[in-house]
């Protein structure tokens, strides 16, 4: 199999557009443009400086966030107030609390999946870019072997869960919300079975392709060396918490962002982390804010709603889980993929 992927990857740096002598990296998309900073010389200031930008544009959806989730906690308080006043809740009271929750929500979803599909596009698009010239200068100092391994190995597995992310589990993601509300609404076990096993495939399809990844990486020996266990630890715990459903599988392969983070020389690789960062922590922080408070909401309303409502909240919290975990697994692995070039460059 690795034989097969260093072939496959000869072929492709035969067809790579890129000079060995000029390892110029691609530019930030224009959307980009707004969290990259003025120097972009060292990683870690550079990172600093776009989770700055990114934390500073998130006005605008923090508020538009909490005022979907407060109107959601109106509906769930007057349905529980109904149901206090009535002594029990009327045949149609259940379906229509479901239709405004999720009506309420389905909007901001709505965008925020439309939001991160278009991130995991630029991401895939900047990664053809980025990784050929990556490629090109491994090679051209000696790693010719280890060039066409590793960029077989990461444009196929960039390559794979982009397209399992914008023609599965994106569609996927609306059935599912769909079924949720129709489960929250009606009440029936098999809408409930049926949701439930959407919700499994995407998070497998996730996990699975991850496992994958991270596994040849382990095996061309990219995640690996020795780091700060203090960092270390620290690293895997702050991205297993950031990143629902695959933190866990993405915080082992941490490791070989942070050895490379000390002895990061090449200019282009240093550049297009940067970029990859700008165009990646915005969407995720949007995304990230209204996971967040679903999570609270469903917290809130669990003490005072019904029981079918409060469960559409927590599908919908689930959803913008999963997500987040696409975003996150997009963006990380494109890190990952840069880094295991600049590990061979000098």
């Amino acid at each position: 199999m690795r034989r097969l992927l260093i072939l496959i990857g000869l072929l492709a740096l035969l067809t790579v557009p890129v000079k060995a002598e000029q390892w110029e990296p691609p530019e930030a998309p224009p959307e980009a443009e707004e969290y990259m900073p003025e120097d972009t010389q060292s990683f870690s200031e550079g990172l600093w400086y776009v989770i700055k930008a990114g934390i500073k544009t998130l006005e605008p959806s923090l508020a538009e966030a909490g005022k979907a989730c407060l109107s959601v906690m109106v509906v769930v308080l007057l349905l529980s107030l109904l149901e206090v006043y009535t002594g029990k809740l009327p045949p149609v009271t259940p379906l229509a609390g479901a239709v405004m929750v999720g009506l309420t929500l389905l909007a901001p979803s709505r965008s925020l999946i439309g939001l991160g599909t278009d991130t995991v596009r630029q991401l895939s698009e900047y990664g053809k870019l980025l990784l050929p010239v990556m490629s090109a200068a491994l090679a051209a100092q000696g790693g010719v072997t280890a060039s066409a391994s590793l960029y077989a190995g990461t444009v196929l597995f960039d390559a794979i869960l982009g397209s399992l992310v914008v023609k599965l589990i994106v569609p996927l993601l609306y059935v599912y919300l769909c079924l949720s509300i129709a489960a929250g609404g009606i009440g029936q076990q098999v809408l409930t079975t049926f949701k439930d096993f959407i919700k499994w495939l995407m998070t497998w399809t996730l996990k699975t392709i991850l496992y994958v990844f991270t596994g040849y990486m382990g095996i061309t020996g990219v995640v690996s060396g020795v780091t700060d266990a203090a960092a270390m630890k620290a690293a895997k715990l702050t991205i297993s918490g950031m990143v629902p459903v695959v933190g866990g599988i993405l915080s082992d392969a941490s490791e070989a962002v942070l050895v490379s983070a000390g002895v990061m020389k090449n200019a282009a690789g240093v550049y297009g982390l940067i970029a990859i960062a700008a165009i990646w922590i915005g969407p995720f922080l949007r995304i990230g804010v209204q996971y967040l408070l679903l999570k609270l909401t469903t917290a809130v309303c669990s003490a005072m709603g019904t029981r079918q409502v409060c469960g559409l909240l927590k599908d919908f919290t689930g959803a913008m889980g999963i997500l987040l975990a696409m975003t996150g697994a997009v963006g990380l692995m494109l890190l990952i993929s840069t880094v295991s070039f600049m590990k061979g460059i000098g």
